[in-house]
């Protein structure tokens, strides 16, 4: 190998080096890059100096697809360093058309809220113009509705049932339902349920919620998570939600919840119509690991975005696309909100 990018440039002496081997050509190739060595004249057998007039290609009008844009709260550095007005306002401002909430314990949003204080958040994202996606919970997980500890257990569905009610009084449809987890790797006291048990309890715990859904008209969005241990394949999924014979039982599809070992546009065709609603996150599979920072501003990844956008327009899909995220930017926090809707913007065809 020369030791430097000079020397190979530097012209032989001897006629039999006028070409170098297949092996080196490879070898060099790999390791400075084709452009590189078509510059040198290495590249092929006759090296023309006149550079070639570079050529424009003429771009294709980007296609355009119709879902809709929206954001998880969890993206904005709220409530320590932004109201959850200005939230919905810098969303708007950024182009979205919906913003994902998160149900808590306590505070603002959460089971505290009382049903006046559920329903101004709603008026407030009427007022600032734009629409409550769906509602979300990391409670699924300490409140797991297949915990071993029966009152962790009845607790997680005590909260469930608050979050169908908040979802009717915020104005939206969706409630995303964690149904169940064999394990839950970032909690330590939560210990591991056996596959049949888990299922087992998970559908009896979405038939003692399905009443007062179907009841509220709030759908129970049943979410694919790889590192729960629970609904590994699509198929299984598709088995699971139709088991309860219900149009109130669908899917929340989260595309990079399964991209460390599948890829999302394999599911989709397969889960089809059963959609709801969407996460849209991104993962890279040249990390080799999954826990909540794996995660990453969208198009920073390997996702086949093009073949997920294009499989969600064969099922016939038009909701909402929502970037979830779970650790806003330290500094300029603004800054991943308006990354994130020109990325959207792109992948619609809105902008190309």
């Amino acid at each position: 190998m020369p030791s430097s990018t000079h020397e190979l440039a530097q012209p032989r002496n001897q006629a039999s080096d006028a070409h170098l081997g297949r092996r080196e050509w490879l070898a060099y190739s790999a390791a400075f890059g084709a452009a590189f060595m078509g510059r040198q004249g290495l590249a092929g057998d006759a090296a023309d100096p006149t550079p070639a007039a570079p050529q424009t290609p003429v771009p294709s009008p980007p296609r355009r697809y119709d879902m809709k844009k929206s954001i998880n709260l969890w993206a904005f550095p709220y409530p320590d360093r932004m109201s959850l007005e200005a939230c919905f306002q810098l969303a708007k401002d950024a182009g979205f058309e919906g913003v994902e909430v998160n149900f808590n314990l306590e505070g603002e949003l959460s089971a505290e809220s009382s049903a006046d204080e559920l329903r101004g958040i709603g008026k407030l994202a009427q007022q600032v113009g734009i629409a409550i996606s769906g509602v979300c919970s990391f409670l699924f997980w300490p409140y797991s509705l297949t915990h071993n500890d029966p009152e962790r257990r009845q607790k997680g569905l005590d909260l469930a049932r608050q979050m169908i009610q908040a979802a009717r009084l915020l104005g939206t449809d969706n409630l995303l339902v964690v149904p169940g987890a064999v394990y839950v790797p970032w909690l330590d006291d939560v210990e591991p349920v056996p596959n049949d048990i888990c299922d087992q309890r998970a559908k009896e715990a979405v038939r003692q919620l399905l009443p007062e859904a179907e009841k509220a008209g709030v759908y129970l969005n049943i979410e694919n998570i790889f590192a729960s241990g629970y609904l590994f394949s699509p198929r299984e999924m598709v088995d699971f939600v139709d088991s309860f014979r219900s149009p109130h039982v669908q899917v929340h599809f989260d595309t990079g919840n399964i991209m460390q070992y599948q890829f999302p546009e394999h599911w989709i065709p397969i889960l089809g119509k059963r959609i709801k609603n969407i996460h849209f996150k991104e993962y890279d599979k040249r990390t080799h690991e999954f826990n909540l920072y794996s995660f990453r501003p969208l198009l920073d990844g390997t996702t086949n975005w093009p073949a997920v956008i294009e499989a969600l327009d064969q099922t016939g899909y038009r909701g909402y696309l929502t970037f979830e995220y779970f650790h806003p930017f330290a500094h300029h926090p603004e800054s991943l909100i308006y990354q994130t809707s020109d990325a959207l913007d792109r992948m619609l065809g809105r902008k190309g």
